[in-house]
């Protein structure tokens, strides 16, 4: 899942009167959030404070959750590779994800959850990227020797915590590219 159209974001900073990038911070940067991130409140405590900081009434928090998100594309060609991997029975695939409490819900709604031997959530097992202990959580649940394991983002420093208990990274930019260099590499 990824930003694919700025759009959605753009205009709603622009209808709440505030610059794009302040808005962003605000939902994925505050301390509100990175709580979330580890399970210490919930999406829907997240989402207040969220519209607290706007100055907007509760009632609109769900228009402006989904008009933020609305540029939010999942990749299907990633999810795919992802699925066939775990169904060649060759190898094990799990999700990390610094997410809040509703990623997992929102994934068996989209039907991907079949891709994954294991979703290790940061808001389930409180302990966000690049924290090596979220990656050895994922080790373990797997049951994939560190040295036996890829991990595949699009942050640097989540990359650098990977390759700190001894998996191997790969710095995520585009399907297109980036499926070839994951085959290349198993």
């Amino acid at each position: 899942m990824r930003t694919e159209y700025q759009a959605p974001r753009e205009h709603l900073a622009e209808r709440l009167n505030m610059e794009y990038d302040d808005l962003v911070r605000l939902v994925f940067d505050s301390e509100v959030s990175r709580q979330a991130s580890i399970g210490a409140v919930t999406v829907d405590q997240h989402w207040d404070a969220v519209m607290k900081r706007l100055n907007r009434p509760a009632s609109e928090a769900k228009a402006i959750r989904n008009e933020f998100f609305g540029g939010d594309v999942l990749d299907r060609t990633l999810i795919n590779l992802i699925r066939s991997l775990r169904r060649s029975r060759k190898y094990r695939t799990g999700l990390i994800s610094n997410a809040w409490n509703d990623l997992r819900g929102f994934i068996e709604k989209e039907k991907f959850d079949d891709a994954f031997d294991a979703m290790i959530i940061s808001a389930e097992v409180g302990v966000m990227k690049p924290d090596a202990k979220i990656f050895k959580i994922a080790l373990e649940q797997l049951k994939v020797p560190a040295k036996e394991a890829m991990f595949v983002d699009d942050f640097e420093e989540n990359i650098e915590g990977c390759e700190k208990v001894g998996m191997k990274g790969l710095l995520f930019h585009d399907a297109e590219t980036d499926i070839e260099k994951i085959k290349a590499l198993l």
